[in-house]
């Protein structure tokens, strides 16, 4: 593809962009109880890495149960920036396709907007042997260092270099080997699977993320032609192979888009069926809500849950999969500030994720955060008020909350809710939810 090209694709998916994040505010009036069927998308933290993924092989791509988001429509902006074709055939495909001769570079302007997009610097490393990749930038809840990414990669034989807020990714040739993670980072896990696919001889991951993301990359990369195994536990093997090949592939669903509509069940009452959606992804969370007084259990056709009275207040703790995910604490957060008592929330995983309770406290919410911990003490209704989503997860969040407040609340930022979940709003009024985009 010539330069020139690339840049007529990169002006046409960068307008579609511009379109997915016109809605910046989302009003809400206190609703319940919700009833109906939900559809449940395509799990966008497996969809971006999947689209990563396909520059190990020249060729064309079909992914199916893509979710109409933002993310995907900068993670496809970057593919092309690259030299790829991405385009949309049909409502939820998504066709990638390449020669081979990609530009392994990836610009900062691009880069800054979703910390995912890091994770093509181990594709980039396995197939071209090169990468210039620009520091990563994503939501603003503090810093998420990218060190385990690199120092796996190193094992696998790669050097770095730092120029100008860019990462210059070299290896001659990538070499099997036991890489130990010191911590189950998601991210690194996939980076260093996605280069090992295409070393030389064989790789351990040791300590390795377990989330159904990281299985649907495997299942995805042993399509193309890899060999890998364990994946989804905290040991993964991976036999290197010459080449792979393009192939079709259904996304899994998005746990965490389940997880908000479950969390909206819960603070309005009602009964949803959320199609599509899998229990054995979220066992944790569905646990956590039985406690609260839910009733859920899984459905032929998806998870089936019903909320009648008001939710009991609960402990949580964020834990790496099978634990309780850090994207999911926000709902827990919303849902016990009109629970009956008192809950106290700990973030395990990352810093500054309790940005966001400033804006709940807005609304009438009484919370009070010290360090890695939040009291939650339940009240009956909150209050709507004009609040701000700091990033995807508490925006959707805030929208949950103020499914149980009192007069209009205005959630500004909905631009950051947009990057995450396909017709958030549509769906919430489907199923009798007073919300619309202004």
């Amino acid at each position: 593809m010539a330069l020139g090209d690339r840049a007529l694709r990169y002006d046409l998916v960068h307008a579609a962009a511009s379109i997915l994040t016109t809605v910046d505010r989302i009003a809400v009036r206190q609703s319940g109880p919700l009833e109906g069927t939900v559809p449940i998308s395509g799990a966008k933290n497996s969809v971006l890495k999947l689209m990563a993924a396909t520059a190990l092989a020249p060729g064309e791509f079909l992914l199916h149960n893509v979710p109409d988001i933002a993310d995907v429509t900068w993670m496809g902006e970057l593919l092309t920036t690259m030299g790829m074709t991405v385009e949309r055939p049909a409502p939820g495909d998504l066709r990638i396709v390449h020669d081979g001769t990609l530009v392994p570079e990836a610009p900062y302007e691009l880069v800054e907007r979703m910390r995912a997009s890091i994770v093509v610097l181990g594709p980039l490393l396995a197939r071209y042997g090169r990468a210039r990749v620009a520091l990563p930038g994503g939501d603003d809840f503090g810093p998420r260092p990218i060190d385990m990414h690199l120092r796996g990669l190193e094992e696998l034989g790669a050097s770095f270099e730092f120029a100008h807020g860019y990462i210059e990714a070299r290896a001659d040739q990538l070499t099997g080997a036991r890489v130990l993670l010191e911590f189950p980072s998601v991210g690194a896990t996939e980076n260093v699977l996605l280069a090992a696919v295409l070393a030389k001889g064989t790789t351990v991951i040791d300590n390795a993320a377990r989330e159904p993301e990281i299985a649907d990359l495997a299942s995805f990369l042993n399509r193309m032609g890899a060999r890998v195994l364990g994946a989804g536990s905290s040991t993964i093997q991976v036999d290197g192979v010459e080449q792979l090949a393009p192939v079709e592939h259904t996304v899994i669903p998005d746990r965490v888009e389940a997880a908000t509509f479950l969390a909206a069940l819960g603070v309005a009452g009602g009964e949803l069926l959320l199609a599509g959606a899998r229990h054995d992804h979220m066992d944790m969370y569905a646990a956590k809500l039985g406690e609260m007084g839910m009733r859920i259990s899984p459905d032929s056709e998806g998870i089936w849950a019903m909320s009648t009275r008001r939710l009991r207040a609960v402990d949580v703790s964020t834990l790496p999969y099978p634990g309780l995910a850090t994207d999911y604490k926000p709902l827990f957060v919303a849902m016990l500030a009109t629970a009956d008592g008192v809950g106290i929330v700990t973030e395990n995983l990352f810093a500054g994720r309790f940005r966001y309770v400033d804006e709940l406290v807005r609304m009438g919410a009484d919370i009070r955060t010290e360090g890695h911990h939040a009291v939650v003490r339940g009240r009956p209704l909150l209050s709507g008020a004009p609040v701000r989503a700091p990033d995807i997860r508490a925006g959707a969040a805030l929208v949950v909350a103020a499914l149980k407040a009192e007069g209009e609340t205005i959630v500004g930022d909905a631009h950051h809710i947009a990057r995450g979940y396909e017709r958030f709003v549509e769906k919430l009024r489907a199923i009798g939810a007073d919300v619309r985009a202004c």
